[in-house]
């Protein structure tokens, strides 16, 4: 009597997707690949854009604006991939698997690991910039807290609407977590949906904040070594939101079909872990980058 493999029988192996996973680790799975080359592209695209602005333009200036929105359908593309196949379309067959939950948490703290040294990267190059002659020769740098605009006071305290905004977020979807720990889905559903809300009107703030500064100051990205590091820490920070915004909309989605319970919320717990993240980060740069540009010894 021959012996299958069931996961062969049942599943195939076909790539990119696994569907069997975390129960099985047979096979491989693309989704992450393309992810990750995704949001390489971020970094490559603003390269090229900082090299098609400069004194000497050696490439196009719509080559870095192009790589940079093709790198956005391929994160998205990648992401979908990935957290459908992973989480979504096998949720009602499988069995708690507290195990598989804790190694998903334990991936998730291995991956804000990776986003710590990528954040510290670009502040030691702030650090270092901080540390010498302030501002930096050339350097005109804008009124950060506050700011003085043609929106008038509204813009002068932006930074601490958006700041009170994105804290306010992670109560929300604290309190969220703990009314799904309880069983109250409606009480869930409601923190969540005002986190996802909070976190649109965050990324919209920044939007606005980065239209004053570049259309009413001319404070642009290839404007000086200040310039460069502030875009480059804050559209970091905007990016993470952003995707932390895509990811709430998943989880509320599928909490909008049930698949959430008292004792099945992992994606709920890796989705926060990364939200309060975000949310420290903010924190830290506004006090080193927003208040820090402002001191002077």
């Amino acid at each position: 009597m021959a012996v299958t493999d069931d996961s062969t029988e049942e599943h195939g192996h076909h790539l990119p997707a696994v569907e069997d996973w975390p129960q099985g680790f047979g096979e491989a799975s693309w989704w992450p690949f393309i992810t990750a080359v995704g949001a390489a592209g971020f970094y490559v695209g603003a390269a090229l854009y900082v090299l098609g602005h400069g004194g000497e333009q050696i490439v196009s200036p719509m080559i870095g604006p192009a790589v940079f929105i093709g790198s956005v359908f391929i994160f998205l593309t990648g992401l979908y991939g990935w957290v459908y196949h992973a989480f979504v379309k096998h949720f009602w067959s499988r069995d708690t698997n507290e195990s598989g939950a804790t190694a998903l948490r334990w991936g998730m703290v291995a991956f804000l690991g990776s986003e710590i040294a990528t954040f510290g990267a670009l502040f030691v190059y702030y650090f270092f910039i901080r540390a010498g002659a302030w501002p930096p020769a050339g350097d005109e740098l804008p009124e950060l807290i506050p700011m003085t605009s043609s929106l008038g006071e509204l813009m002068g305290s932006l930074v601490l609407i958006n700041t009170t905004i994105l804290v306010i977020s992670s109560v929300t979807l604290h309190w969220a977590h703990v009314e799904l720990r309880k069983d109250n889905h409606r009480r869930f559903l409601a923190g969540l949906g005002v986190t996802l809300l909070l976190g649109i009107i965050f990324v919209g703030g920044q939007v606005l904040e980065y239209y004053e500064f570049i259309v009413h100051h001319g404070f642009t990205l290839t404007g000086g070594v200040f310039n460069s590091a502030f875009f480059g820490l804050t559209g970091l920070h905007g990016l993470h939101v952003s995707l932390g915004a895509v990811l709430l909309g998943i989880v509320f989605i599928r909490a909008l079909f049930g698949q959430y319970s008292a004792d099945r919320h992992v994606s709920v717990s890796t989705v926060s872990m990364y939200w309060h993240f975000v949310d420290a980060v903010w924190i830290f740069l506004v006090v080193v980058l927003y208040a820090g540009a402002e001191m002077t010894v």
